[in-house]
């Protein structure tokens, strides 16, 4: 025969509550979404600009492209 109730820390509990309890847990758990840290950009880089190792190879820094206020 099953037990009807359960003692936990000395308070008497029905099984069937506890399992409703879980139930409810776990329906909260599966609708439960993450909210997202920062939002995902697409890179715009060129293809000789989006791995490190091409960055190193080929660095854009310096190569007069960009216009500066200064002339």
């Amino acid at each position: 025969m099953k037990p009807r109730c359960i003692d936990i820390d000395g308070k008497r509990y029905l099984w069937c509550d506890i399992v409703e309890l879980r139930r409810q847990q776990l329906a909260a758990w599966r609708e439960a979404q993450q909210p997202v840290l920062f939002e995902l950009r697409d890179d715009v880089r060129p293809a000789s600009q989006s791995t490190p190792a091409s960055r190193y190879l080929e660095p854009t820094l310096f190569n007069g492209s960009e216009k500066t206020g200064a002339r």
